[in-house]
Formats: structure tokens, sequence, C-alpha cells
């Protein structure tokens, strides 16, 4: 929660401040569950990084055999999304239509430059799930997991949780 002067205070969901928070042990219905964080260095202002393979070994390193793996960006300039990762003219398509939708110079109000970066932040999303089947992510044929860089370069978190419904 917001306290006065800035910052946020510790409570059942908020911890520390650290990269990656959990749920407090004494939280109501609180269940452990395996959970990571990748680090992506970013050299692009705008980029799309295959994070598939890490968010795969995350899966295999927690044991779930049936479940879900959440991945979820806590910065308000990038997202996560999932597409096509066989042809990498797909993900520069995307990159390159979101920069044509919401060009970097317009008439925004936020001061700091990276309004084009918050709002195609929004347009790509936070988080997605995957469906975790036989200790492996369920995706389709061609389908791998993005992080979407949109003010970068930047050293950035990806939260990876799975959840397991065994």
């Amino acid at each position: 929660m917001p306290v006065p002067g800035g910052g946020f205070r510790e409570g059942p969901i908020l911890g520390p401040s650290a990269p990656f928070r959990r749920g407090r042990d004494d939280a109501v219905g609180w269940n452990p569950m395996p959970s990571t964080s990748i680090t992506v260095h970013t050299k692009e202002r705008a980029v799309a990084v295959d994070v598939t393979r890490e968010v795969e070994q995350a899966v295999r390193k927690s044991g779930v055999t049936e479940g879900f793996c959440h991945v979820y960006v806590p910065h308000t300039t990038a997202g996560i999304f999932i597409n096509e990762h066989d042809d990498p003219a797909v993900v520069r398509d995307i990159m390159d239509t979101l920069d044509k939708l919401v060009p970097r110079a317009g008439q925004y109000t936020h001061a700091e430059g990276n309004s084009d970066s918050h709002i195609k932040a929004v347009m790509c999303g936070s988080s997605v799930t995957v469906p975790v089947v036989g200790g492996w992510m369920i995706l389709g044929r061609w389908q791998g997991i993005f992080f979407a860089e949109f003010d970068g370069p930047r050293t950035r978190t990806v939260n990876v949780s799975i959840v397991s419904t065994q």
C-alpha cells in the first residue's frame, strides 16, 4: 500500500522491496508454489525477446507435472505475449505494427517521453498463463513466449510461478 512520502509498506500481499515479492507465510490461503525470476537484458529501445526456453526450464525444475505456469512482467513499459517463434519475421511485424499504431512522437501528456511505451505495454499485457501437462508447458506447435521491451535498453525481470493442480 502507498504510504505518505512514497514507497510501500509491508502487508499480506506486498513484502519487503525486492525484484520478486511473494505472499507471506501467514497470509490467508497462501500456498507455497515453485517460483523464480528470469533476468532479461535488452540492448534496444523496443525489442521482443524469446524467453520460452527459460520458462520451460523453470517448469521442468519445479517438478510440477500437472498445473499452470503463470508468467508475469512487473514493469509498466514492458509486456509479455505468446505468438509464433518459428519465423522471427512474425515478431518483427508485431513490434513494427505496434510502432505504427502508437508512434514514439505523439501528443502525449506524460512528461517522461515514454508514453508510447506505457500504451504498448497495456496493449501487450503483463502476464500469460500456460497449462502444464506431464511436466511440460502445452504450447501450440509454433508458439513461443516473448518478453516485449518498449523502453530499453534496460535490465528487466520476468516472474514465473508454477501452480500444481494435483
